[in-house]
């Protein structure tokens, strides 16, 4: 005969007589009454069954006095494994009357009776068998599979509602026996096998239908929580759909002010333009006809503006070239004021060379051979200043070509900000349809066109993409403003500067008259001193009367004496003046020798 192992015997004797007590105590309690006390004498021989089932195998702890070797070590792990069991260690710990582990091991086993959730922790702690290897043996019953079928059996023990009274119980001095007699089978148990049977049927019934409402519960919690996620999400969907909503007509309502102001920018430039335009044919046809030697430099200006019409492929670029535009401007509108100071410089250097000229007419009388020669160094000022002005000219037709330019160019861009703008209206029409296109004509850098996603995925994208394309329209709206402000400060500047060019002209025209009546001066003075050579002054007692008018000379009525041929006038008959840088004042001069009049009191003036 094999001998048999003692511990696999102790461990089947006792998973034996768990399933006794479990069984009879089942059976008891649905004939007695489903809720059972303390003093019922199956409940009591099942915690003490129970009580041996957890000391089998018990590891012997040495403590400093004695050993030790209780069960209320791997029961208070379960408060580690399992959470809700934190209540029933909490209570265990609190109780006062006892005083030794056992007593507390045995009070748990009654409070998770009564939570029906014996079964639930005793399985946490089985799992674990690496935690309780430092509890127990290899060989003990809960480190093997006994253990695992106890726990099985103790879930039909919650068809038992257990009511104990633990806190006045004196736990700690109670000895554990098992009570074999109440196990031993009678003819009343054998004509009672098919009620049991009934009895079996129903709790395993009870014992699925608990099982079951378990399952039920915690899916219908986890569905409460889904639901509950769902609405929070369907919530935050809705308010962020109103959000986008309001945001697109927000969008729409700044896209047609942004539309009415285009509209109204854009007749007002067409206005200005128009105008401007008109002003420039009549300078252009003017200057045509007055100067067509200068058709060479207009040629060479159209080159430059195909070659830089070539080079603006896109708006930024040609943002840039309208920047670089502007600056060329700005020079030349220096250029012109270095230009004006330069005029200014020639006209300074014409009154000191008119000055000059009118001491030369104040000594002709003494020095004529010299007032030849300056005479012909005046003819050479006079042709440079031909040539000044000839520059001058040039360089005006140079920059009204530029300005002509800068209206082209500008031109262009409102063209091509007005096509922008009917492809934007466009493309805002077929956005609600198909997100497929992109704007060509703003970025102008993307060459081919991407297909788009599904529309309710890429909303928020196209959304912030017209956010974008509006701000840029913003942006280019008001440097166009700017830009065209800038223009109109730059036409008023080139008036002013036409005007300036035109009084100069003017003022050049008339030193160039005077200087030709100078010259005929020159020659009636050369004849007049001729004539005049022996001619002696009049004395100012005998000249009582103007020479012109034959009126008597008053207070009104001054004399003014030629001291080159002497005659005495009035100061009526004297009008003729020369202006002299020496002198805030014009002078008067001689209707005969075009000599200067000294001014004398009359004979009747003290």
């Amino acid at each position: 005969l094999a001998v048999k192992d003692p511990t696999a015997v102790e461990r089947a004797n006792l998973l034996n007589m768990a399933k006794l007590s479990i069984k009879g105590l089942i059976e008891s309690a649905l004939s007695f009454g489903r809720t059972l006390d303390s003093d019922y004498p199956p409940l009591q021989q099942f915690f003490v069954v129970m009580e041996h089932c957890l000391k089998h195998g018990l590891k012997v702890r040495k403590s400093f006095l004695s050993y030790n070797k209780t069960i209320w070590g791997p029961l208070e792990l379960v408060e580690k494994l399992y959470p809700e069991a934190e209540e029933i260690a909490a209570s265990v710990r609190d109780l006062p009357g006892l005083k030794t582990p056992l007593g507390r091991a045995r009070a748990w086993l009654r409070l998770a009776l009564m939570q029906k959730k014996m079964a639930d922790y005793l399985r946490c702690l089985i799992i674990q068998r690496d935690l309780l290897s430092e509890f127990y043996e290899y060989h003990a019953l809960m480190m093997e599979e006994e253990g695992a079928v106890i726990v099985g059996l103790l879930v039909g023990l919650n068809v038992i509602d257990a009511n104990l009274c633990v806190k006045g119980e004196d736990l700690d001095s109670q000895v554990g026996v098992i009570d074999f007699s109440m196990y031993l089978k009678s003819d009343d148990d054998i004509g009672g096998k098919e009620r049991n049977v009934q009895i079996a049927a129903i709790l395993d019934q009870k014992n699925y239908v608990e099982e079951l409402n378990r399952q039920l519960n915690s899916t219908v919690s986890s569905l409460h929580a889904r639901v509950d996620s769902l609405e929070k999400s369907n919530t935050k969907l809705i308010e962020e759909l109103a959000i986008a909503k309001n945001n697109i007509i927000k969008l729409q309502e700044e896209n047609h002010q942004l539309r009415s102001e285009n509209t109204l920018i854009l007749m007002k430039t067409q206005h200005h333009l128009e105008a401007t335009k008109v002003d420039v044919e009549a300078e252009l046809q003017t200057y045509k006809h007055s100067r067509q030697g200068l058709d060479e430099m207009y040629n060479e200006a159209r080159r430059q503006l195909r070659e830089e019409s070539q080079l603006r492929q896109d708006m930024e670029n040609e943002l840039v070239v309208q920047v670089s535009m502007k600056h060329e401007i700005e020079l030349a509108m220096k250029l012109l004021e270095k230009d004006i100071h330069e005029k200014q410089d020639t006209l300074i250097g014409l009154r000191q060379q008119l000055d000059e000229v009118k001491a030369i007419n104040m000594e002709m009388y003494q020095k004529l051979q010299v007032s030849e020669d300056a005479m012909k160094e005046k003819n050479e000022i006079i042709g440079r200043l031909e040539d000044k002005t000839n520059q001058i000219n040039a360089t005006m037709k140079q920059l009204e070509q530029r300005l002509q330019q800068a209206e082209k160019a500008q031109m262009e861009a409102e063209a091509e900000d007005e096509k922008l703008k009917q492809e934007y209206v466009n493309k805002s029409e077929t956005l609600q349809k198909e997100f497929s296109q992109k704007e060509k004509q703003l970025l102008q850098l993307e060459t081919d066109l991407k297909i788009e996603k599904e529309w309710r995925q890429t909303l928020e994208d196209d959304l912030q993409k017209e956010k974008e394309t509006v701000s840029h329209l913003r942006i280019e709206t008001e440097e166009i403003i700017n830009l065209k402000k800038e223009f109109l400060k730059l036409q008023e500047k080139n008036k002013q500067l036409k005007r300036i060019c035109q009084d100069q002209e003017a003022a050049l025209q008339e030193l160039a008259s005077k200087l030709s009546e100078s010259k005929l001066k020159i020659e009636d003075i050369k004849e007049a001193n001729k004539a005049l050579q022996g001619q002696v002054w009049l004395k100012d007692k005998e000249a009582t009367h103007c020479k012109l008018c034959e009126k008597e000379f008053s207070l009104s009525k001054r004399k003014h004496h030629c001291r080159n041929c002497g005659e005495i006038f009035c100061n009526a008959c004297s009008d003729n003046e020369l202006p002299l840088p020496s002198s805030p004042k014009p002078v008067r001069v001689c209707d005969s020798c075009h000599a200067i009049l000294i001014q004398r009191c009359s004979s009747n003036v003290p």
